[in-house]
């Protein structure tokens, strides 16, 4: 899978998974971190484990495996770092703290168009 394909795939997720405000930024132009962040939020600890969960499990299944997760254990929140994609998994006021959508404002979102296919704006 490409770096695109992961991200795409984990949006995928996200959005099956019930999250809010979900944003994919590509980053590849400002950072060697990654490709690409995914930044979501979750209702409940519980629903922050059980997206991860599906996601580690659907990648490594795409032959795909999270080399890291931070955050578990009861946090209000979670990464997950598949190398090219690094997802930031948060409840809203650990979101609103770190407040990562700020900190890489100079990212290209990736967004939906009208059939539902996912572009590429720059921001």
């Amino acid at each position: 899978m490409t770096p695109r394909d992961i991200a795409v795939k984990l949006f995928e997720i996200a959005e099956d998974r019930k999250a809010k405000n979900i944003r994919l930024l590509e980053i590849t132009d400002l950072t060697v971190l990654a490709d690409y962040f995914l930044i979501a939020t979750a209702n409940s600890k519980t629903h922050i484990k059980t997206m991860a969960e599906e996601m580690a499990q659907q990648l490594k299944q795409n032959g795909e495996p999270v080399h890291r997760i931070e955050g578990h254990g009861g946090n209000n929140w979670m990464l997950l770092d598949f190398g090219c994609v690094v997802v930031h998994l948060f409840l809203p006021e650990a979101r609103e703290f770190y407040n990562l959508d700020r900190v890489w404002a100079d990212a290209k979102t990736v967004e939906r168009d009208g059939s539902g296919a996912l572009l590429e704006e720059t921001v």
